[in-house]
């Protein structure tokens, strides 16, 4: 079998925090294990990741602590470089975005696109602080929420009720740099135009699908997109930090982080080609056909890796003579909770890696996080459950079978390889489990169930355990210690084929197991019965795993926050302010997306014998026709409000689950619109 080309990245992490659990489950553990496996089935892979190091939320970290934006990501870029070390990911190269090869990179795909004339210049309104002399992003304009009343609301969305609207709506605007009153300019910013290649990606991804087979995740994500409609995109905005646009008359413009964080994956791959001699070395990857490029991702950066991409590259290929290669596949994974909730930094809630590797073993979180990875639903991480997969799995069921089977082989064999003598069919049957599992694990990490073949390694260790008992060496040694050797031979196979295929998933581990074995790593398809010959000398064996007790799990468990904490956080109100609220039951009879928004719906409600018009950010959620007829609560004595030009005369009730998705209150047929709710 011929051996391939692969070129892999992971999501560039963004460097104004530290790595968590979740980034590890999303985007980095499935694409290192998968990487380990096809470096082990000899295949020429390249891994590329680094710091994505631009945009506002840099800048206002900066702000805060009165330092550069330099600072800031020197430290992130650093303390996540070495939390991702010390757990064990084998990049081959973690740069970052704020170098010059990245800047000219990103630069060159603008200028092409420019001078293609695919990017429309537009004029916007925008927030422009007049002491500062500057637009203000977003997130640099608080003011008064013009829904609820929250004081600290954005420019354009409220944190606290959730409402969008349009920057002109927000009451008692303040610039978050100088305290002053903002007003709103107009400017001007370049757009890409994406659904002029909807049709094309549409095709292009029904094709990728067919032949390589997407998530169904995935896949779902990318059509809800294309239902919508592909629309212009801004690829600049006004800020000084960040890749300057290249253009004469764009002074204080940069081009947008999603514009130029994914061209990181190119630019890194140059970083990579030149610290090795090979200057040319990038494009036998990236403008190879035969290379096969896989992206692994969350689910919150899907879009920008099966489209926004993509679209790019599909952009410079037609106006260059050398062409870009376009994801063969993206397998995003869903999103990793912490003891039932999101991950929070602000309320303390999760653990950063660099903390984690701090008091327990890299192999151990690996494990604990591959066999659980959320590959087609969110999954949760809790204390006990970590302890347990240590404790149960890595300790009592590879540990025990390797440390019996060392044991035996030192006391009774002179700590060496016995032979394979007259095999019964016990042992003929652990014998073709041996030759059989590299394929069927390898089978499974080819198709990115990587929950599944974890599960189907430690089967191999359980299969282990079981023919070790059942074959009885401690009475065979006694009695026919042919027998006995001939046991002790398979398992120790066993043990050697377990280094191989658990070192994807437990490198460290596997080190360990080859330098008790006295062996050498071999392929992976090598990897089954025969590798150790009758009368090789074994290694001293040494404990794989130690026992993780409640009471340490327990301090952890006690550290994070407690319910009575975040009640301490929620503003009370009065009864008599409550019953202002005039709560009503409606009917939904119409619904439809409102034009520029991705997150709004226009929907027409029946209160009674009264329509309302609401405006609500339920489009990530509902299609428009779900909602039909449904029986919803309305908040009926709402003043008006104009969100996107769409005035707004209410709002319904919702409830937010822990991904961010709402969920319409709803009430029974029976219960007539316009029913007041107490």
């Amino acid at each position: 079998m011929s051996k391939e080309k692969i070129l892999v990245t992971s999501a560039l992490p963004y460097a104004n925090g530290n790595i968590h659990l979740g980034h590890l489950s999303g985007a980095y553990l499935p694409a290192d294990i998968y990487v380990r496996y096809k470096r082990l089935k000899g295949d020429d892979v390249l891994y590329i990741c680094g710091s994505d190091e631009h945009g506002v939320p840099i800048t206002i970290s900066a702000d805060k602590e009165n330092v550069t934006p330099q600072e800031i990501i020197d430290r992130y870029h650093n303390q996540n470089k070495k939390a991702f070390e010390k757990f064990g990911m084998s990049f081959d190269i973690y740069s970052r975005t704020s170098l010059p090869t990245h800047h000219e990179t990103a630069q060159k795909f603008f200028t092409s696109f420019y001078q293609q004339g695919l990017l429309e210049e537009k004029k916007t309104k925008q927030y422009y602080d007049i002491k500062a002399k500057m637009f203000l992003p977003d997130r640099y304009v608080e003011g008064t929420c013009p829904k609820c009343g929250f004081e600290e609301a954005r420019s354009d969305e409220c944190e606290n009720c959730g409402s969008l609207y349009d920057a002109s709506e927000l009451k008692n605007p303040k610039s978050k740099i100088t305290g002053d009153t903002p007003e709103l300019k107009e400017t001007s910013h370049w757009y890409f135009p994406l659904g002029k290649y909807q049709e094309r990606l549409e095709k292009y991804i029904d094709e990728m699908n067919e032949t390589y087979k997407w998530k169904e995740n995935v896949l779902q994500y990318c059509r809800g997109w294309f239902k919508d409609g592909l629309k212009d995109r801004a690829v600049t905005r006004d800020l000084d930090w960040g890749v300057k646009v290249p253009l004469a008359d764009a002074e204080g413009k940069v081009l947008y982080v999603w514009f130029e964080a994914v061209l990181g994956y190119i630019s890194a791959t140059k970083e990579y080609s030149d610290s090795i001699g090979k200057k040319e070395l990038w494009k036998d990857y990236w403008q190879n056909s035969d290379t096969k490029y896989l992206a692994f991702i969350g689910k919150d950066n899907i879009v920008f890796h099966t489209i926004i991409f993509p679209a790019m590259l599909m952009a410079w290929n037609d106006g260059n003579a050398d062409k870009y290669i376009l994801p063969q596949n993206v397998p995003a994974n869903e999103f990793l909770n912490f003891e039932g909730k999101k991950f929070s930094k602000s309320r303390g809630w999760g653990i950063n890696a660099d903390e984690f590797l701090e008091l327990f073993p890299a192999d151990s979180l690996r494990y604990a996080l591959a066999a659980n990875l959320p590959e087609n639903k969110d999954t949760d991480f809790y204390w006990k459950e970590f302890q347990a997969k240590n404790n149960s799995e890595l300790a009592d069921i590879l540990g025990n079978f390797v440390n019996r089977t060392f044991i035996f082989a030192s006391k009774h064999f002179d700590g060496k390889v016995p032979p394979l003598k007259n095999t019964k069919p016990i042992d003929d049957e652990m014998l073709k489990l041996i030759k059989n599992h590299p394929a069927k694990v390898g089978k499974l990490l080819e198709q990115y169930k990587i929950r599944d073949a974890v599960f189907e390694m430690m089967n191999l260790a359980r299969a282990g355990n079981k023919y070790f008992n059942d074959s009885e060496p401690w009475e065979t040694v006694k009695n026919n210690k042919d027998d006995c050797g001939t046991t002790l031979n398979v398992c120790l196979q066993t043990i050697y084929e377990l280094a191989i295929i658990l070192s994807p998933v437990i490198p460290n581990t596997a080190e360990k197991l080859l330098t008790m074995l006295n062996a050498e790593e071999v392929e992976w398809d090598k990897s089954g019965y025969g590798n150790l010959k009758a009368g090789h000398n074994l290694n001293k064996s040494e404990l794989l795993f130690t026992k993780i007790e409640d009471e340490v799990i327990d301090v952890q468990i006690n550290k994070l926050p407690k319910e009575e904490d975040d009640k301490k956080k929620i503003h009370e109100i009065t009864f008599e302010e409550f019953t202002k609220v005039d709560l009503k039951t409606a009917k939904i009879i119409s619904a439809e997306r409102i034009e520029k928004s991705d997150k709004l719906l226009k929907l027409q409600v029946k209160v009674g014998k009264k329509k309302k018009q609401i405006v609500a950010g339920l489009a990530k959620s509902y299609k428009p026709a779900e909602l039909i007829d449904k029986k919803v609560i309305v908040v009926a004595n709402l003043k008006p409000a104009k969100l996107f030009g769409t005035e707004s005369q209410g709002m319904l009730l919702a409830v937010e689950n822990a991904e961010g998705e709402l969920n319409i209150i709803e009430v029974p047929d029976t219960v007539k619109e316009g029913t007041k709710v107490k």
